[in-house]
């Protein structure tokens, strides 16, 4: 789980510093606005760099737009100086220039911290629930990642068949499902739980094997697999 961002990065506990946890478990492990937060080290006198990190992440829609926006626009943003800027700017041009290298790669799963840093940065925004499915090769490289539902998830509403529309027309071998609480806690509910086992039990009549149910919040996410809910 990540770090709390009410917190100052010298008041959380050390095990849960982003620069900590990244040397002591991988930088798979980490939120992307935990990574964003080791390049920018600091924050500001009123705010911490885990907020300011997923500020700029709402601001500019994602890495995406980050790796887009002028150097002048990132410095008009409170707490970014010509040097935090520099920082960045280079920091994403390498990953840029990682991906130049070698434009065959697609992500490949192999935790749920790595499905759920492709996705927390948008879906850990969203003010509406929103449902999508990672869809996976045999290798579990990333086929594409859309969206199947927009709402509260209720299992009187949600038809699960749906999930496995896309899943089958790309011939995928297994999915992860991800939706994400706009609240910001990612804590499981009653519901989520039972829409889990619905989706579990669907994709083994269909032959496409659930990996996973992630929930999102705010720079946080839960695993239901690995807490054993809904899957049996």
């Amino acid at each position: 789980m990540a770090a709390d961002y009410n917190y100052t990065i010298k008041e959380l506990p050390s095990s849960e510093r982003p620069r900590e946890r990244l040397l002591h478990y991988g930088p798979g492990a980490l939120s992307t606005g935990e990574l964003l937060a080791i390049i920018l080290r600091t924050g500001t006198s009123d705010e911490n760099v885990l907020r300011m990190s997923q500020r700029l992440l709402k601001t500019f829609d994602g890495l995406g737009g980050l790796v887009q926006a002028h150097v002048n626009q990132l410095t008009a943003e409170k707490g970014l100086g010509p040097a935090k800027v520099a920082q960045l700017k280079a920091a994403l041009e390498l990953g840029r220039r990682l991906l130049v290298a070698a434009p065959g790669e697609r992500p490949q799963i192999r935790s749920p911290a790595d499905a759920a840093n492709l996705v927390m940065s948008e879906m850990g925004l969203l003010e509406q629930e929103n449902l999508r499915v990672i869809l996976l090769d045999t290798k579990n490289r990333v086929l594409e990642s859309p969206t199947v539902y927009v709402g509260s998830l209720n299992t009187s509403l949600i038809r699960v068949g749906e999930l496995f529309r896309e899943a089958i027309r790309a011939n995928c071998a297994s999915l992860i499902v991800v939706h994400n609480h706009p609240s910001g806690d990612p804590t499981p509910s009653p519901e989520d739980v039972a829409v889990t086992r619905q989706i579990a039990e669907a994709g083994k009549l269909l032959d496409v094997e659930v990996l996973d149910h992630l929930i999102v919040g705010h720079l946080r996410f839960v695993s239901l697999k690995e807490r054993g809910l809904g899957f049996s």
